[in-house]
């Protein structure tokens, strides 16, 4: 597939700066991969990445956020991650090879770069300081996917929940006075996607857990987790 850069785009060398294993590079070099990278704009829902795709590419999101799913034969989604500003995603098919383990959504509307896999090898894997630090980009993907394990690991659909909530404030969430806002907007049927239980089951658990002032839906659809919330976690 041929890619069109999209030419009212700005360079943005922070985000590149942003990427761990291209943070030691020159400026010089900063601006050369900034200048090889491709970037196109997705509509929301739009496949950025099919699974079983051959690795051509690693992926930088500009704006906006994604999520990487596993869809089963009817079409139903298993959300994994969500990647959003200064994320980046493919560089593991790149490493080893293979093809795209999930399927990439624009889960809003997004600008993502392109780095071809000539281009990544070019700075990545010929360049000893950038190696050193993909041993710590694994070990994060190590993390992402034991989080996963856990939440599915609970036959409580409400323990499930509970987990997700608490693996997005890790990821999204942003210091209260109140508590700690996930600043993700994520639907009911998007968090059942997670936890891998029925949206009827999320809307129930959720409308339980404000009721018992654990969380708060706010008016931008964000989700406030309360101090009631943790208090809740340490006490399982």
């Amino acid at each position: 597939m041929i890619w069109k850069a999209d030419l009212r785009l700005k360079p943005d060398n922070n985000i590149i700066k942003n990427i761990p294993f291209f943070s030691g590079l020159s400026a010089e070099e900063v601006s050369l991969i900034e200048s090889l990278i491709v970037k196109k704009r997705y509509a929301k829902n739009q496949i950025v990445l099919n699974e079983e795709d051959t690795a051509k590419y690693m992926y930088i999101v500009y704006s906006g956020k994604v999520r990487v799913a596993k869809i089963n034969e009817d079409g139903k989604e298993q959300i994994i991650s969500i990647h959003k500003k200064n994320d980046f995603f493919g560089e593991m098919a790149l490493l080893d090879g293979k093809t795209s383990p999930a399927t990439v959504i624009a889960y809003e509307e997004a600008v993502i770069g392109l780095l071809s896999k000539s281009d990544f090898e070019r700075f990545v894997l010929n360049n000893d300081a950038t190696r050193h630090k993909i041993i710590g980009l694994l070990c994060d993907r190590l993390r992402d996917s034991w989080a996963m394990i856990k939440i599915l690991s609970f036959d409580n659909a409400e323990h499930r929940v509970l987990a997700v909530l608490d693996r997005l404030q890790d990821l999204y969430g942003v210091a209260d006075d109140r508590g700690t806002i996930i600043n993700a907007k994520l639907t009911h049927q998007q968090i059942a996607s997670y936890a891998s239980v029925a949206r009827e089951t999320v809307t129930r658990i959720l409308n339980k857990l404000e009721k018992d002032t654990m969380i708060q839906a706010l008016d931008n659809k964000s989700i406030l987790l309360t101090k009631a919330f943790y208090a809740r976690q340490r006490s399982t």
